[in-house]
């Protein structure tokens, strides 16, 4: 565990649960601003910045605690693919700034898998892993953020190296796995392996994201199991929807809110959304937890 006088785990040791904002990417698309791979949501650092910076106002107003950057895709491997390697700490920077002038919140910076999300099978060998977690940790350190989201991990191996780099730089971090129903890593590795594994590694919290509301129930079961401070953020929806069939649709934020009570019942310290949600869903969440 990191010193305790950092923000985000005072924060954490709170009664109250620690609310994270919903979606940015989607929210970008549901805005009309392209999120195209492989930039994602870095189109908006580029193109729009301004829509970028009402979305996160928009979360601060709906009354979360803590923004998360747009440094989803700020990495030197995806900004290559794009022809702008060189940009990786200026894009990281930006993104930062953009979430630390929409309030007084909380900013993390958002350290996901290097490659996809969905593909446990593309996660590169340990060396480069080591190599490119730390320099996106060093980006993000120097952007001032106040710890790192290790979100919508894949892999044990790859979340010990993005956790790993984030105590070399002295922040502390959240490690959050994207699972099946069955409380499985992508990769196949079981959630309780999973934990085993990261804390060690001393993480300010753990928890799972981006898996649909339905498919909570067993990764909870099994954190509520733990003696960890966790969380849990869902989605409604994989990325890449069309505007004509919009994802939140299927989860009304009243419904939404319900999820979010529910996973605090059973003992979540952090809550927020993930693709699909909108500040609305945060809003009627935050409604609920604060009467």
């Amino acid at each position: 565990m990191h010193g305790s006088d950092s923000g985000l785990e005072a924060r954490l040791a709170e009664e109250r649960p620690l609310v994270l904002d919903g979606a940015t990417g989607t929210e970008l698309e549901r805005r009309g601003v392209r999120s195209t791979l492989p930039l994602w949501s870095s189109h908006a650092l580029l193109e729009a910045p301004d829509v970028l910076a009402e979305i996160h106002a928009d979360y601060v107003r709906a009354g979360v605690d803590a923004l998360t950057a747009a440094s989803f895709r700020t990495q030197r491997r995806t900004l290559a693919r794009a022809g702008l390697a060189e940009r990786a700490a200026e894009l990281t920077a930006r993104a930062v700034a953009l979430a630390r002038a929409a309030g007084d919140v909380l900013v993390l910076g958002s350290a996901p898998p290097l490659e996809d999300c969905y593909r446990p099978d593309l996660v590169p060998d340990d060396a480069t892993l080591a190599r490119e977690h730390l320099e996106h940790a060093q980006n993000l350190a120097r952007a001032g953020v106040d710890g790192l989201l290790v979100e919508t991990h894949n892999t044990t191996r790859e979340a010990v190296a993005a956790l790993r780099a984030a105590a070399e730089v002295g922040l502390p971090a959240i490690v959050s796995f994207v699972c099946d129903a069955g409380a499985r890593l992508l990769s196949g590795e079981p959630l309780i392996a999973a934990l085993a594994a990261v804390v060690p590694e001393g993480p300010a919290a753990v928890g799972v994201n981006c898996l649909p509301p339905d498919a909570v129930p067993a990764s909870l079961a099994v954190l509520s199991g733990t003696n960890l401070c966790f969380g849990v953020y869902a989605n409604l929806g994989a990325p890449g929807a069309t505007p004509d069939a919009p994802r939140s649709d299927d989860c009304s934020p009243r419904a939404y809110a319900e999820h979010v009570q529910h996973w605090v019942a059973t003992g979540a310290t952090l809550v927020g959304g993930c693709c699909g949600t909108t500040p609305e869903h945060l809003r009627f969440a935050v409604r609920q937890l604060r009467g």
